[in-house]
């Protein structure tokens, strides 16, 4: 008998709960994940790119870091991300699968794969000058 009842109340509460909130729309498991949309759609513009001076090379040729990184807060991730890049080279060899240049003016990031939410990739380049970057494209979810 309370088995029964049990089984009762738990199906209204289903059906209170489903009357309250669109099937479609996201649950979020705890009020902490709140913010956290899984379903987010993201744009390009939630990759960021920051460049900054490291420092020189023994032989005085300057180091710049660049760091690619992916805000969006969504469950996917953002892929086939692509970078201006002008006539990027380095006197100082940059892991082809972090960052490459593909053609001129286009550098791919993380050898064309998903950057997840929250995941960053760095890499230090050297060059007598800083190349302005920024994304150009990249293919979204």
């Amino acid at each position: 008998m309370m088995m029964a009842i049990m089984k009762t109340v738990l199906s209204l509460s289903v059906i209170l709960f489903l009357s309250h909130h669109s099937i479609n729309s996201p649950v979020n498991a705890s009020a902490a994940e709140d913010s956290y949309d899984y379903y987010k759609e993201c744009k390009t513009s939630d990759i960021g790119l920051a460049q900054s001076a490291a420092g020189t090379l023994p032989n005085g040729i300057p180091t710049f870091l660049v760091e690619i990184f992916n805000t969006c807060e969504s469950s996917c991730g953002i892929s086939d991300v692509h970078v201006s890049c002008g006539a990027f080279a380095s006197v100082k060899l940059v892991n082809p699968r972090v960052f490459q240049r593909v053609a001129v003016d286009d550098c791919l990031v993380n050898d064309g794969q998903p950057i997840r939410s929250g995941q960053a990739f760095s890499f230090v380049y050297a060059n007598s000058f800083m190349y302005p970057m920024k994304v150009s494209r990249a293919d979204t979810c």
